[in-house]
């Protein structure tokens, strides 16, 4: 209670459903899907940044913000690579994702399937998405900037598979499904049309990308993914879907715990 605005672990290992609904005014006229999964993931969450305490400090309360502070510390001539940050997110939480594939006993999170995939060192298969974990690194960046730290190869980093960006794809008809049918039925994110759609929205998001630059005239480093994505494609896949379906939802139904959609 003393220190309200700081997230420690036991915090959100206590985090009930009821509270995350009410602080996030959750009602039946504003809804939001998968109270209980987020929660859950908050619940794991506060769990690991107790296991962990080379990313999250040693004090008697690990928190979250530990992380930055290992960040900083990492930091080399005040500069950080974007590789770097997503490399440490998937490390301090990869065992927070409920839905992850283990593989050699390491929690593999968001990733998907699909059998034309041939990758090396037993990965045939596998599509990484890594879309929360992503997302996460996109948003430390702010923060790790206003603490001076300069961070270097934003582009290596891929553009987010998640229904907005994908539905703005579907929506406007860059995308279009070989079965019609499939509006209609509810997907499991692990299917292999929405590995398959995901794929080609990273893919198409990158494409998009090089043509707004060209319009704009601006170099990659002037104009990165990342600039595109929240205020760009996100907005618009948002806004796109609200006036083609009053609910606003994607254009595939999705079977979702909040965790992954």
């Amino acid at each position: 209670a003393s220190t309200p605005f700081q997230v420690d672990a036991e915090a959100l290992c206590q985090l009930s459903s009821q509270q995350l609904a009410q602080s996030l005014q959750t009602t039946q006229e504003n809804p939001l899907i998968g109270v209980e999964g987020r929660t859950t993931l908050l619940n794991r969450l506060g769990q690991e940044i107790k296991k962990q305490p080379y990313f999250f400090g040693k004090e008697s309360s690990p928190r979250l913000g530990g992380l930055c502070e290992y960040l900083l510390q990492e930091g080399k001539n005040h500069s950080i690579s974007a590789e770097f940050i997503l490399s440490t997110v998937l490390n301090a939480f990869s065992n927070i994702w409920p839905e992850g594939v283990l593989y050699d006993g390491i929690n593999m999170g968001d990733i998907g399937f699909h059998p034309f995939i041939k990758g090396e060192f037993g990965t045939d298969g596998v599509v990484p998405f890594h879309k929360l974990s992503q997302w996460l690194s996109y948003s430390l960046f702010e923060p790790l900037e206003a603490a001076e730290l300069t961070i270097t190869g934003v582009n290596e980093l891929t553009g987010l598979p998640e229904y907005r960006n994908g539905g703005l794809f579907l929506d406007t008809y860059v995308l279009e499904l070989k079965q019609k049918g499939a509006l209609s039925v509810t997907h499991s994110p692990h299917s292999e049309l929405v590995v398959e759609w995901r794929a080609l929205t990273v893919a198409l998001l990158d494409e998009l990308a090089r043509k707004i630059r060209r319009q704009l005239h601006k170099t990659d480093e002037e104009f990165p993914l990342v600039k595109m994505l929240q205020g760009g494609t996100w907005s618009a896949g948002r806004k796109i879907a609200k006036e083609l379906r009053p609910s606003g939802a994607p254009p595939l139904q999705l079977q979702s715990t909040g965790t992954l959609f």
